[in-house]
């Protein structure tokens, strides 16, 4: 078998000949001119394209570290404003809602203005019935606060409802708009009396009945105002109902009937007004 031939060189002699190589390097810096300049020139071929490299390298890693910072400091700065845009959005809402609560307690102020003849305590509802209206619902206030069954409540321009039921801190409403509910009723400008109806079907239109108007002059329109009349058993006199939306002759000629537009919003009620007096006990005071 042929043995391989191979170059087997110690580290020792590597480092020897290493040696030798550097110290000729040195020798030829204090050589002539002659002997320096194609060192030089060997230099410049190689060491620098590889200097040129390493400076674009350099340059490029230094390129790409500014625009990680400016990525950084872009990302610190959207963190920033976003934070702003949150605290001022929530600053907004809050503001919103201030505004909407200030405007209800205006209306309320004013409604308490325009029946300032009766006590009142002011409640807020707390749950209501399933579906779109107020129908029945629940307030705050109740025995404790001076509320008994009857007792009719206002908000938003006019007649809400009646307390049907109280406990210590509550009380529940049933509005005028609930099928269950009849009021006696009258036309503000003529004092003709009619009963005033809720229709929970007329209300996905906006509208409840009324029915038996004795309009014998032919004086209510549309638009007329109807209140609550002084014959009622419970509702005090001259609470706002709502207006005449439209109006016909009913078949026996002596009668009419049509639809009002309640004046009160029965989708959105927030707070009401109570009237602490009852219909009888007003009567009797006076």
């Amino acid at each position: 078998m042929k043995k391989k031939l191979g170059f087997n060189l110690k580290s020792k002699h590597l480092l020897a000949i290493l040696t030798i190589v550097c110290i000729g390097l040195i020798l030829a810096t204090f050589s002539s001119d002659k002997v320096a300049e194609p060192l030089r020139r060997v230099a410049g071929y190689i060491v620098t394209p590889f200097q040129n490299g390493v400076n674009d390298v350099g340059n490029w890693l230094s390129d790409r570290m500014a625009g990680f910072k400016n990525v950084q400091e872009l990302d610190e700065k959207n963190r920033e404003l976003q934070a702003k845009v949150d605290e001022l959005t929530t600053q907004n809402n809050a503001l919103v809602q201030s505004q909407s609560e200030l405007a209800r307690l205006e209306s309320l102020y004013k409604l308490d203005q325009e029946y300032a003849e009766y006590n009142k305590v002011a409640a807020q509802v707390i749950s209501k019935d399933p579906g779109n209206w107020y129908s029945t619902f629940v307030i705050n206030k109740g025995t404790a606060d001076g509320l008994s069954v009857d007792m009719n409540v206002i908000a938003e321009g006019g007649l809400i409802g009646i307390i049907t039921e109280t406990g210590n801190n509550w009380s529940t409403v049933r509005s005028i708009i609930d099928d269950e509910s009849n009021v006696s009723a009258m036309v503000a400008s003529t004092s003709d009396t009619c009963v005033v109806t809720g229709n929970l079907l007329e209300m996905d239109e906006g509208k409840i009945d009324f029915y038996e108007l004795r309009d014998k002059d032919n004086a209510v329109t549309e638009g007329a105002a109807i209140v609550t009349s002084n014959i009622s058993a419970k509702y005090l006199t001259g609470l706002l109902i709502g207006y005449v939306s439209d109006i016909k002759q009913d078949s026996n000629n002596l009668t009419k009937s049509g639809t009002i537009i309640p004046v009160a919003n029965f989708k959105a009620l927030r707070e009401v007004l109570v009237i602490t007096e009852l219909k009888q006990t007003k009567e009797n005071s006076g």
